[in-house]
């Protein structure tokens, strides 16, 4: 495992430049699959994720060609089906959970599709029921092999427009349906469709090869199928999990910190929310300034209760800035509730931030109460392992407001979601040291 060493206490100073979105990139990676025509794609995070979709691809049989940096054409006009069910994609398969995201776009295209059993972060149950239910409503025959844990869907007639109602708002889920969908014979109505703006982009896009989606942006999606789609040229957003992540980082650290070219209009209440925390953040043209604070100060609500930070399926706050939330709350003025009300393991890091001095109670896996410091005391550095890509962040984040040198081991992790995220630190001043294993 590789090793971060980082000497705390330091406030930063300078511009920093947000990733192309890691979720965004793992649909739109999968939609290539739809078309034989050549698909450019721009803004491409250079990560462990999206770099292990792309190694699928190309075994996959898809002509791959990198332009520049962050920008790649693909061609999948001559697959090899035959190694869906290889030894190889077993493995590969297994190891990224955005994998998932190949079934539809082959089942629409070629009439099957099959995936191993995906990984990902440990953070609880996350299944897979809401895909497969979506491509059975389309006509699909489903089959499981419990011993190698591999899944399957076929339909070599072709899919079938339906209406269906989703029982949860899964963003892969409804990704997946829809880049199945849009090659099935005659309509499909998705309700409860998940509208995140990865998932607006992803149908953007797919309208951008001939596709016919109408309700992007909203819960209600209908969907024309078409024959068949061509290429196309589209850029992927600023990550906005990375945006809000630097926004806490300058808020731990009392910097003055500008992020560059955020996309502000598909931000939702992630500014707001940190600014309910009491931080400042100013819009200044596309970029987000945020000056250095000695203190921010967490807001009650009306009524003087205390403040509750929860996610919710878009255009609710984002699961994934969770983690960042509760370790900025750590040096707030004031109390918080956090409620993960998603995933039942994201808050078990917290115990690495109790061991830093922070003042929370973990009342059960989905909710913790923060009681912040609010820079009276500085968190203690410490030596800890980070357990997925937003709490690595976070602990980073934490480590970098302490005092003393910290270590964080396991940053493969942290390097599966984060592009050069030292290099980027160190250009702001961070002291951070990627130790090799």
């Amino acid at each position: 495992m590789g090793t971060f060493q980082i000497e705390g206490g330091h406030k930063l100073k300078g511009e920093i430049r947000p990733q192309g979105a890691k979720n965004e990139a793992l649909q739109i990676l999968c939609a290539v699959l739809l078309t034989s025509d050549e698909v450019i794609i721009e803004n491409i995070p250079d990560i462990r994720d999206v770099n292990k979709l792309i190694d699928i691809l190309g075994n996959l049989g898809v002509k791959i060609q990198k332009l520049a940096k962050g920008k790649f054409a693909f061609k999948a006009d001559d697959l090899k089906l035959d190694y869906l069910e290889s030894e190889l994609f077993k493995k590969e398969g297994s190891s990224l959970r955005g994998s998932i995201m190949i079934v539809g776009p082959l089942l629409g295209r070629f009439g099957k599709g099959y995936i191993p059993r995906p990984g990902g972060d440990k953070i609880g149950r996350r299944r897979l029921d809401t895909h497969f239910e979506g491509f059975i409503n389309l006509g699909a025959k489903f089959r499981y092999n419990k011993e190698e844990r591999f899944y399957g869907v076929e339909a070599p007639n072709g899919l079938t427009g339906t209406y269906m109602l989703l029982d949860q708002a899964s963003v892969t889920g409804t990704a997946n349906i829809v880049m199945a969908a849009v090659l099935a014979k005659g309509t499909t109505t998705i309700y409860n469709a998940a509208c995140e703006p990865y998932l607006q982009q992803l149908c953007k896009m797919l309208n951008a090869m001939g596709a016919k989606i109408q309700g992007v942006g909203s819960n209600l999606l209908t969907i024309e199928g078409v024959e068949k789609l061509g290429g196309c040229s589209h850029r992927i957003l600023p990550d906005m999990i990375e945006i809000g992540s630097w926004i806490g980082l300058a808020a731990m650290t009392q910097s003055e910190i500008t992020i560059k070219d955020v996309s502000w209009e598909n931000l939702g209440l992630i500014p707001d929310t940190f600014r309910k925390l009491g931080i400042t953040l100013e819009k200044k043209g596309d970029d987000i300034y945020i000056p250095s604070q000695d203190e921010y100060e967490i807001q009650g609500y009306i009524d003087g209760s205390i403040l509750t930070v929860a996610d919710a399926p878009w255009p609710g706050f984002t699961p994934d800035l969770l983690s960042i939330v509760l370790v900025v709350c750590t040096q707030a003025k004031g109390s918080v509730l956090i409620h993960q009300k998603m995933f039942e393991s994201r808050l078990f890091f917290v115990d690495k931030l109790i061991d830093m001095g922070a003042k929370i109670i973990l009342c059960d896996p989905h909710r913790a109460t923060v009681i912040g410091h609010n820079f009276s005391s500085t968190l203690k550095a410490t030596t800890m392992v980070s357990p997925d890509i937003r709490a690595g962040i976070s602990l980073l984040i934490a480590a970098l407001s302490a005092k003393g040198t910290s270590t964080i081991h396991n940053i493969e992790q942290i390097d599966r979601g984060n592009e050069n995220i030292d290099t980027r630190l160190r250009a702001i001043g961070a002291k951070i040291t990627r130790i090799e294993a």
